[in-house]
């Protein structure tokens, strides 16, 4: 490995936000275990000046550096002193969009943070984002149905997290926590419209990020019980129950990141709407 250091620079430079970038780029510095990227995020780089700017950064601390610039002149600028500096240059976009023109016929708009328009996507986004968050942890329990996917489990299951990735991609989500000794809403059991999905981890899973919790409050101000795993093993018997009652799915999130919880919830949905899709058909 040519790094010793145990670290390396990674420069982000973005026309845009560099939202796009920043994901495409820790997702393939992840694989790396061994070194950490010390990150670098330059955003909203449209002039020749700013783009200067971070040259004489990138003479300062050479790394890594991809980059989003639809301009194609500073993208040029950038690729020659990336190379009379000596440091690795990508462009993240410019692939794709050969390819696009490839197989299109045509060549693309070029347009600086097109992914960010304000289209109906965009404002249909925002209205999940807004849905789940006021409907986050058993709140306005009595509107359940107007959500599209209505997530309940133990404390510490990721409702919350999977609820928010969930609307980011346009999904109205509303969860509902199940606590001991305290009865589901009962809108719960009559919902029509939502897709319901249990999320559950082990009790050994459950005791850890409990304790985890309880120490970043510095208190027990849920009880022992709350960190007890005979009784976490209890609560996640009812939940489970609760679930197989109603034939509502299960999602085992005990060894899943958010984003694959996630994928698992819209597949599900996918399928539940291709059934109702062809039930109609018939």
């Amino acid at each position: 490995m040519k790094n010793r250091e145990g670290f390396f620079h990674l420069h982000m430079i973005s026309d845009a936000t560099g939202e796009t970038l920043i994901t495409v780029a820790r997702a393939a510095a992840a694989q790396y275990t061994e070194v950490r990227a010390i990150e670098h995020i330059h955003s909203m780089v449209r002039s020749l000046v700013q783009l200067d700017r971070i040259i004489a950064a990138l003479e300062e601390k050479p790394g890594i550096v991809l980059y989003t610039l639809v301009d194609g002149a500073l993208g040029e600028r950038l690729e020659a002193a990336c190379r009379r500096i000596g440091i690795p240059c990508a462009s993240v976009l410019e692939p794709v969009l050969q390819m696009l023109q490839a197989y299109l016929g045509a060549p693309g708009a070029r347009r600086v943070g097109a992914q960010h328009l304000l289209d109906a996507d965009y404002f249909r986004r925002i209205d999940a984002l807004n849905f789940t968050m006021i409907h986050d942890d058993g709140q306005l329990a009595g509107s359940l149905e107007e959500a599209d996917v209505v997530l309940i489990g133990v404390s510490r299951t990721s409702k919350t997290p999977t609820s928010v990735y969930l609307a980011n991609r346009g999904i109205k989500v509303a969860n509902v926590p199940i606590v001991p000794g305290i009865p589901p809403p009962q809108d719960l059991n009559t919902l029509k419209r939502p897709l319901v999905v249990g999320l559950t981890a082990s009790a050994e899973r459950i005791v850890q990020l409990r304790e985890n919790r309880v120490l970043s409050l510095n208190a027990m101000a849920h009880g022992d019980t709350y960190v007890d795993k005979a009784a976490i093993a209890a609560e996640i018997a009812f939940a489970r129950k609760l679930c197989m009652r109603h034939g509502w799915p299960i999602i085992d999130v005990t060894r899943r990141s958010i984003e694959e919880t996630a994928a698992a919830i819209i597949a599900l949905r996918d399928e539940r709407v291709r059934g109702q899709n062809a039930g109609m058909a018939q």
